[in-house]
């Protein structure tokens, strides 16, 4: 079996992976953690004989692999822990700048980490049609528009940041000369190589991501709808079995599902 420390165990993610986990025969699940000063600590996990607990030291030796659904600054310290004991890892986390996530993939490279703003297979594929209709239509007008609940705290997403990353790199553009979040105003006509994307945060979606391609007489929309979390635990977990198999380095879900 597969000893899985599960951390940011009782944020929604967590608590969709810990459920789902506890159904998995492939996996023991040795601790669910949270931050220090959770009320939750203490308090036991429904359905097993875990309770939350707010450290992993003591028991991350007993761990094949750690899940890291919690924050940017709680991945950055559980990345470098998982380091230090040689543990593979899964971190779902959004909301790293550029320079945290250039530490993070500095301090995994001892281990197998698999690092992605989605776990889902759907978004995944999405990516990858998402790149093929970049290099198809270059000069259509691009624009990236993402759903997602009230209590989101980043923004624009992960994912949205990923599908913005992918079609620059494509079409040799810099994200962040490209990049337009959102209009008012009298702002002009649309530059040639913006990208646009665009966030909305609204009751409880879980999550929706459309690129549009639009050219003369004709438009092109690519969508993907997440109707319940666990397509996302369901990644995160299956990607958890795939590293612990892998030797050391920094994956993607596009490793992990053979896409590349």
């Amino acid at each position: 079996m597969i000893k899985l420390i599960v951390c940011g165990a009782c944020g929604k993610m967590g608590e969709r992976i810990l459920s789902l986990a506890m159904k998995d025969k492939k996996f023991e699940i040795v601790a669910a953690v949270e931050k220090k000063g959770h009320p939750e600590i203490g308090k036991p996990v429904s359905g097993s004989n875990l309770v939350i607990t707010d450290s992993i030291d003591k028991i991350i030796n007993k761990s094949d692999v750690l899940i890291d659904f919690t924050s940017p600054e709680t991945s950055l310290l559980n990345g470098k822990l998982a380091a230090k004991n040689n543990k593979s890892i899964v971190i779902g986390t959004t909301g790293f700048s550029q320079d945290e996530l250039a530490r993070l993939k500095g301090m995994l490279k001892p281990v197998s980490a698999v690092i992605s703003p989605n776990m889902s297979f759907g978004v995944n594929l999405l990516f990858n049609l998402v790149k093929k209709t970049a290099k198809t239509v270059p000069d259509y007008d691009i624009e990236i528009i993402e759903m997602h609940h009230n209590q989101k705290k980043d923004s624009p997403s992960g994912t949205a940041n990923k599908l913005g990353e992918i079609i620059t790199a494509e079409l040799n553009r810099d994200l962040n000369k490209v990049g337009v979040y959102g209009r008012k105003g009298i702002i002009g006509a649309r530059t040639k190589n913006e990208i646009g994307i665009l966030s909305v945060r609204a009751g409880d979606i879980v999550g929706e991501h459309t690129v549009i391609f639009a050219g003369p007489g004709e438009r092109i929309e690519l969508t993907h709808r997440a109707h319940s979390r666990d397509t996302l635990a369901v990644g995160a977990l299956h990607a958890a079995k795939w590293a612990v198999k892998q030797p050391p380095g920094i994956y993607s879900m596009d490793d992990v599902l053979g896409l590349k």
